[in-house]
Parts: C-alpha cells; sequence; structure tokens
C-alpha cells in the first residue's frame, strides 16, 4: 500500500510535507483535513479550526501539547481517520487523537508518530516525493 503525499507551499513561501486526510465529524459525514506530515511528532493533532467543524462536544484533557510555541491546551476526541492510497481503497485509522482549542496554537493538522509509525515514511524533498509504505511495497537505498 503506497498513500501519495505532496510538498505544499504555503503563503510563507515554504515547502512542508503534506498528506491529504479526511476526518469523521460528530453526525458522521467526512471532513477533508490536510495533514503535515511531522516526523518529530510524537502523536496526531487536529488544529482548532478543524475541532470547530467536527462538532464534537468537549471534555477538557489534562493533557497539554507541546512544541517549539510552548505548552498550549487539548482536548481528545475519539474519532476515525481517513487516508486514501494508490489503487483508490482507503485506510481507517480509528482512535482517540488530541486537538488543540486556541485557533493561534496550530495552523495545520500534524499527523504523527501514533499514525506515522505504522508506515515506512518518506520525505524526500529532492525526489519530490512524500509518501507512507505498508505491505506489498518497499523501498531501497543505492548508492548511484
Amino acid at each position: 500500500m503506497r498513500i501519495d503525499g505532496e510538498w505544499f507551499v504555503g503563503d510563507d513561501g515554504i515547502a512542508r510535507p503534506v498528506v491529504p486526510g479526511e476526518v469523521l465529524a460528530a453526525d458522521q459525514s467526512w471532513m477533508p483535513a490536510p495533514f503535515l506530515l511531522d516526523t518529530g511528532a510524537d502523536r496526531t493533532v487536529l488544529n482548532a479550526a478543524m475541532l470547530r467543524l467536527l462538532g464534537f462536544a468537549l471534555e477538557p484533557s489534562p493533557d497539554r501539547i507541546g512544541g517549539l510555541g510552548g505548552l498550549v491546551s487539548s482536548v481528545s476526541i475519539e474519532t476515525s481517520i481517513r487516508l486514501t492510497h494508490e489503487d483508490g481503497g482507503q485506510v481507517l485509522l480509528r482512535g482517540r487523537f488530541a486537538a488543540v482549542t486556541d485557533l493561534e496554537a496550530l495552523d495545520v493538522c500534524v499527523l504523527g508518530r501514533d499514525v506515522t509509525g505504522l508506515f515506512a515514511v518518506i520525505v524526500d524533498r529532492p525526489a519530490s516525493i512524500v509518501c507512507l509504505l505498508r505491505e506489498r511495497h518497499q523501498y531501497a537505498i543505492r548508492q548511484t
């Protein structure tokens, strides 16, 4: 299985590895969500804008999410993330995911190692490749 992403150039002109996905809302609809593929993030975190769109009743979490901007308040929601692989099939990831509550804390959802640890992750800027591999797909590193 191969899940392809892309190098997305934001308003700041910086290219970042992004994997398209969807998140299941409280009303059972799927909300499109680009996920920053963050190889240093311990866990997947939804941003506050996505959290509001999902419409879940929120319960404060004792966990705080930390990063370069410091610690921020978060909630935890039970939902599913859906990713599409190369032949059009879908991967469904069910679980409890963190979400920040402050709109300024995170501008994009982050795909962390709780999810990426299930895959071989390729983030190759020179070759313009962003992908997650599993099962019948693999990669090799060769000297040229």
